[in-house]
Parts: structure tokens; C-alpha cells; sequence
């Protein structure tokens, strides 16, 4: 599935850029995606617009933090919690972005979430609202974790 979303990312500028589902399902099976995770990752688009779309945006001076629910620290994991903290300290998420990565990241069902598939859903999440990613940002969804292990701190 992942595979997949990396190539929407690199192929359409915008999801908008996308051509209708079924035509979609025809380019990703020319190129070689197994039907099975083309219709996987056609879900979580899915998912990912309908939660983008019932998401109220939250005041930009709140000044509350997120306590994580057992089960997402559970599917999350330490590093993926950790990343996502530090996306929003660095201002590079809001907190309602947060709560959409989280959102789709508990729809992956892969517990713990390896940090290289998060990078992805935040990579997606900005993608589908049409954002670019800035450069501090887009230097750390693109670097693999051998890259972040040499880093005393994100």
C-alpha cells in the first residue's frame, strides 16, 4: 500500500490531479500494483479525505497538548509518538493535522508504527490538503532512519 502512495505523491502534484477511481485502478495495475493494495490504498485515500473533511479546525492559540490513548501509544510506538511531537513543536504540523496523522496511522493496523510508514502518512496528509512541505520538513520525511540514528535529538 505504502508503494502505492509514494507513487500518487510523485506522479500527481495534487490529488485533484488524479484521474477518477477507475481510471486510476487501470494506471496502478498497468504499472504493476497487485489489486489487492491498489484497493487497500484507494481506502485510505478514502478515509484520509473523509477525515480531512470532518475535522474542525482548531484555534491556532491553543495552548493544550495531547495525552495519547493506550491503544495509540500501543499501535504508534515510541519513535512514531516521538516524531509527530516534534513535527508540532517545530511548528511544522498543527494540531489538527497531528490528529489526522494519528487518525490514519491507527488505519494502517501495524503496531508499532515503523517510523519510514509515517513519514509517508504525513507526506499524504499534506499532500491531500494540498501543502507543501517546507524544507526543514521535507528533509525529515525523507530521511531514513540509518540518517536520524547518527542525531542526538529530532
Amino acid at each position: 500500500m505504502f508503494d502505492i502512495l509514494v507513487y500518487l505523491y510523485e506522479t500527481y502534484y495534487r490529488p485533484d490531479a488524479c484521474p477518477d477511481t477507475a481510471a486510476l485502478i487501470k494506471k496502478l495495475s498497468a504499472v504493476g500494483f497487485p489489486e489487492d493494495e491498489i484497493s487497500e490504498a484507494l481506502d485510505w485515500l478514502t478515509g484520509l479525505a473523509m477525515t480531512t473533511d470532518q475535522t474542525q479546525p482548531v484555534p491556532k492559540s491553543s495552548t493544550g497538548f495531547r495525552v495519547y490513548a493506550a491503544i495509540e501509544q500501543s499501535a504508534l510506538g515510541p519513535q512514531a509518538i516521538g516524531f509527530i511531537q516534534f513535527l508540532e513543536s517545530a511548528g511544522l504540523l498543527t494540531s489538527l493535522q497531528r490528529e489526522i496523522v494519528i487518525e490514519r496511522a491507527l488505519a494502517v493496523n501495524e503496531s508499532p508504527l515503523p517510523l519510514d510508514k509515517l513519514r509517508i502518512i504525513v507526506l499524504m496528509m499534506l499532500w491531500s490538503q494540498g501543502a507543501e512541505p517546507d524544507m526543514l520538513m521535507f528533509d525529515e520525511l525523507l530521511l531514513s532512519d540509518d540518517d536520524n540514528a547518527t542525531r542526538l535529538l529530532h
